[in-house]
């Protein structure tokens, strides 16, 4: 079984079998977070769905800019990743953002990034990794945004201090009340989160994303995942990408159909 090979090594380490860990885990919240570190899953990669930043590059990153020129929309835009595992995913937001929307331009970005694991958010916030991921990010990137390690970081590389300083990270848990931010966001990413869910625990987190989504924001799933069958409330505008479904077809605000 996956969650006793994962927990294997953490009760060896406290001389426990799995009844007196159980009544462990129940009495101690620290180790709760333990325990979810020890069985999360964190596989992750740069700039994962291309198609997905295809989409947000030729259809509303350009909306957008229009809405701003025309005065229907501020120059700030608010993004949450949801499930970020070790910061692959909303660093390379930030670095599609920013190429976009440079800092000259005017416009404000704010990354969330949230996971319920804190071993894999150390990870993602000190933004550090073999120099092997270099090759999953397009070559104009990885030379404006990224530094390459030296010495005795040769090896690594790291996200430059632009890329750093638009990203913020939280431990967060997508089925517990409350979420701990305020504010609705442009893009919700919360992608190969939700296989992980049952039924019920789905169409609940789903949900709870749609409720911080901005009325003409977009949600983004993994490519294996779906709403449909779990909310009314979303249409298809993209490969795996959800829009509210009120928003209009017809071209008033930004939606886009497929």
């Amino acid at each position: 079984m996956l969650v006793e090979g994962r927990l294997a090594r953490r009760l060896r380490e406290l001389g426990l079998d799995f009844g007196a860990y159980y009544e462990l885990v129940e009495s101690d919240p620290q180790e709760r977070v333990r325990m979810l570190d020890c069985i999360c899953t964190n596989e992750t990669h740069f700039f994962r769905e291309p198609r997905q930043f295809e989409f947000l590059e030729n259809q509303v990153f350009p909306a957008w800019r229009a809405r701003a020129e025309a005065g229907t929309m501020a120059r700030r835009v608010r993004v949450w990743s949801a499930g970020c595992s070790t910061g692959e995913e909303p660093y390379s937001m930030a670095m599609a953002f920013l190429a976009s929307f440079p800092p000259s331009s005017g416009w404000e970005i704010e990354i969330v990034a949230t996971d319920l694991s804190t071993r894999v958010l150390d990870r993602a916030h000190a933004a550090v990794w073999p120099i092997d991921k270099a090759k999953e990010i397009p070559g104009a990137y990885l030379k404006a945004f990224m530094l390459q390690g030296s010495g005795p970081e040769e090896g690594r590389m790291k996200a430059g201090p632009l890329v750093r300083s638009r990203v913020r990270f939280q431990r967060l848990n997508l089925n517990a009340e409350p979420f701990t931010f305020a504010g609705r966001f442009d893009l919700v990413f919360c992608r190969n989160v939700l296989i992980y869910f049952d039924a019920a625990s789905k169409a609940r987190v789903v949900g709870r994303l749609l409720d911080r989504l901005d009325p003409q924001g977009y949600l983004l799933l993994g490519h294996a995942e779906t709403v449909t069958g779990l909310n009314a409330r979303t249409r298809s505008v993209g490969p795996t990408v959800y829009a509210h479904a009120e928003l209009r077809r017809n071209g008033r605000g930004d939606g886009v159909d497929k």
